[in-house]
């Protein structure tokens, strides 16, 4: 019986016989860097394991459940605030009320639940509220009115934290349901050891798909890439700015909330939230939002914050005096955006080349 000769293409790894490995290689080490260099997060990312790698490096407790834990409120609060702060920068704007909402929202839902006799969750509700109303305010001063982002929300941070210490007579309070044992209110809204990065992942995953995925997102991008061209094109300009400096003003709240829920005290200083408020707008930018508008990532933001948490925590664990933590944090936000910039030119450069 005469043999079948055997097609030498079916031997062949990319021919018909060939599997379908076999016939697409895996990409090289080079490869994936050049792939991850190239995401808007990239240049980001590579830092971001670059000093987890250092820290784990030169401190043994770093990489540590304990340590991890220690972590989460260097950087979950910034990445929340951060990804609302997103949505504004996008447009070509900025929103500094944030920090006179981080400031207020708990002090609000204090007097609401003690003074008025609301419940804990109504009292939050209405709190978010309150800051969602001011945050619509300044929308409207913007896009209505005419007025510059950085003007209105200037004024408004002057404005609550100055009624903050009004209302609370600048005297430290218990916060309402996170005075221990924690009740399933403290657990769930910031006191819980996770809650907070539960509460920072979610908020940033709805809001990336929000971005990338629905109208809102693509209509934002729209008007920081070409604000009058959107207007041409039938987007309603106004209602989405509104819409955003809402959403910013109630991440703001709502991360007050849960800080002081966290630490059990409702604290009336100025200071921490406004230092607070840049290193949430450096999470941002550092994170691939342009502060010129038209592009960014909420996704990014959460990694840029990260980054900031990975920094602060590590420095601390290596005895670094907590006067040089703010010169090193303002260091390596420079490092951290030259990088985004060169990553930016080379991905520019390989589009026009392909």
């Amino acid at each position: 019986m005469a043999s079948v000769a055997q097609d030498p293409a079916s031997r062949e790894p990319g021919g018909p016989g060939g599997s379908a490995h076999s016939r697409r290689a895996l990409p090289g080490w080079r490869e994936i860097g050049g792939r991850v260099i190239a995401l808007r997060e990239g240049s980001i990312i590579v830092i971001t394991i670059v000093t987890a790698i250092y820290f784990s490096a030169n401190t043994s407790t770093f990489f540590t459940g304990e340590n991890f834990k220690t972590l989460l409120p260097y950087f979950a609060p910034f990445a929340i605030l951060a990804a609302g702060e997103v949505f504004v920068m996008i447009l070509g704007e900025i929103d500094l009320s944030i920090a006179g909402m981080y400031l207020f929202a708990p002090i609000i839902f204090d007097k609401l639940n003690t003074s008025v006799g609301l419940p804990l969750v109504p009292a939050v509700i209405v709190a978010l509220l309150v800051c969602m109303v001011v945050g619509a305010i300044n929308g409207v001063f913007v896009s209505i009115v005419g007025l510059s982002s950085f003007v209105v929300t200037l004024g408004m941070l002057f404005t609550f934290e100055g009624l903050s210490l009004i209302i609370s007579k600048g005297t430290p309070v218990a916060t309402p349901g996170g005075q221990p044992p924690l009740g399933t209110f403290g657990k769930v809204f910031g006191g819980g050891t996770y809650s907070e990065l539960i509460w920072a992942v979610a908020i940033v995953v709805i809001l990336q798909v929000v971005l990338t995925f629905t109208r809102w997102g693509l209509y934002t991008v729209a008007i920081g890439s070409n604000k009058l061209g959107a207007a041409e094109a039938g987007v309603r300009v106004n209602l989405v700015m509104i819409r955003n400096f809402t959403l910013c003003a109630l991440t703001g709240g709502l991360v007050g909330i849960f800080e002081a829920v966290r630490s059990a005290t409702v604290q009336p200083n100025p200071a921490g939230p406004n230092e607070i408020l840049f290193l949430a707008i450096a999470a941002a930018v550092i994170g691939g939002t342009l502060l010129t508008g038209g592009s960014g990532t909420v996704v990014g933001a959460l990694i840029g914050a990260l980054f900031l948490g990975i920094l602060k925590d590590g420095l601390i664990l290596q005895g670094v005096q907590a006067n040089y933590l703010l010169f090193y944090t303002g260091l390596a936000v420079i490092v951290a955006m030259t990088a985004n910039v060169f990553v930016g030119r080379v991905r520019r450069g390989q589009t026009r080349g392909g």
